[in-house]
């Protein structure tokens, strides 16, 4: 595509986003399958500068207003994600000599909005939590997240991947806290490998398997997972059943239940039961009332802790929508405690890093709940042989809190208990 052509691409995708009428990822998707004769390249630098404005949008947006021309196409100019010299070879004279100025601005005259790129309630929030490690986690929210992938223990064993991976010339390295874990290098296209087609591997981030980890089914118990969306942690349940036992994947969307259907299908897995319902109190769940071995509630959340692979949601989330989710995950997890069984493990998770989302979730919990005994998260990895497990949780040991910039994986939050 001629370098023009692509730079009027980009401005229209870049305009697309920011309308916010849906999520970015959807978008894209979108004006990929209006526009089939793209190049895979093409794709990439599309989807790159779409979510590089979204990623910069306060310092791009001031940057944009001293150069002229359709705004959109000033933000596409300053996030492209292709290499200067064809860029340039699209603008003007004006237009390089204006670019050429913004890229050389230096990071210590910009104002803290600028350099972190966050709406002023959602910045608070996290400089009260973070401290002075704020703006390493900010800056880390301007990179794209990694590629991991699981390996399905079910299938395979982690090291066979690795090796089968290297000889199709993906790099890749075991990740460092997960035990089913593989971290890519770039993006490879995995539908056309044979260890993805088959089964033997699945996409879910370093901190997704954790989670999973900590619920620790065994074989032949009655597990659930509560709120299943697509069903990622659902087969890294079921894997670790070894496909015995009874798995029930629940959620209201059946939408996201039928994305489940063809990763069930390659992971080779004959437990696991998709079943939508209306809501948390639905039928079926009070049926099932004091019969469940394990209970995971990963629960619906603002997903700030994904900003690096879906950084429009800082822009789509408000302090009033995270106030009704509180609101919602409070009753799910309430609801989702009665199918526990004495004995019984109930695990309550999140992909969100703001604590209204989980302490304060997990804490109200406790004590309305004295037949939950809370169960001490570093002290349940540390016998999960987990390597550095008290790195990877709050600094009294009680919760799961994980960090893109010390973790290396999005964002999670986890508590346990046990009922008695």
């Amino acid at each position: 595509m001629h370098p023009k052509a692509l730079l009027d691409a980009c401005a229209e995708l870049v305009k697309r986003c920011l309308q916010f009428d849906h999520p970015a990822d959807a978008v894209v998707s979108r004006y990929f399958r209006e526009h089939r004769s793209l190049g895979p390249r093409e794709r990439a630098t599309l989807a790159e500068t779409a979510f590089a404005v979204l990623r910069k949008k306060l310092l791009f947006e001031q940057l944009a207003r001293s150069g002229s021309g359709p705004k959109e196409r000033r933000l596409a100019m300053l996030g492209f994600a292709g290499p200067r010299d064809f860029l340039k070879s699209a603008l003007s004279d004006a237009e390089k000599t204006w670019l050429d100025a913004c890229d050389q601005v230096p990071p210590s005259d910009l104002l803290a909005p600028h350099r972190h790129n966050l709406p002023e309630w959602m910045a608070k929030a996290l400089q009260a939590q973070l401290g002075d490690d704020f703006w390493a986690w900010a800056q880390d929210q301007q990179n794209a997240a990694p590629l991991d992938l699981r390996v399905n223990s079910l299938q395979a064993k982690r090291d066979a991947v690795l090796k089968e991976l290297q000889q199709a010339g993906v790099q890749a390295q075991p990740t460092p806290y997960s035990p089913w874990g593989l971290r890519l290098q770039g993006k490879p296209a995995l539908q056309k490998l044979d260890v993805f087609t088959r089964g033997a591997v699945e996409v879910q981030d370093e901190g997704s398997q954790l989670l999973a980890l900590l619920v620790d089914p065994h074989r032949g118990e009655m597990v659930t997972d509560f709120c299943a969306g697509a069903g990622g942690k659902t087969l890294a349940l079921g894997a670790s059943m070894r496909s015995t036992g009874r798995l029930y994947a629940f959620d209201v969307s059946a939408h996201r239940l039928e994305a489940l259907k063809p990763r069930l299908a390659r992971s080779g897995l004959s437990n696991v039961h998709p079943a939508a319902i209306a809501h948390e109190r639905d039928e079926r769940i009070k049926r099932l009332a004091g019969k469940m071995d394990r209970v995971l509630v990963d629960a619906p959340c603002s997903g700030l802790g994904t900003l690096r692979r879906n950084p429009d949601l800082k822009w789509r989330q408000s302090e009033q929508a995270v106030l009704e989710l509180t609101a919602k995950q409070t009753a799910i997890l309430d609801s989702a405690a009665r199918l526990l069984k004495p004995g019984g493990r109930l695990v309550y998770a999140t992909c969100s890093v703001l604590q209204q989302e989980n302490d304060d979730i997990a804490q109200a919990f406790t004590l309305a709940h004295p037949q939950f005994k809370p169960v001490p998260v570093a002290q349940e990895l540390q016998r999960l042989k987990v390597e550095g497990a008290s790195g990877l949780c709050t600094a009294n040991g009680d919760y799961l809190r994980l960090w893109s910039h010390r973790h290396g994986t999005d964002g999670f939050f986890a508590a346990v208990w046990e009922r008695v």
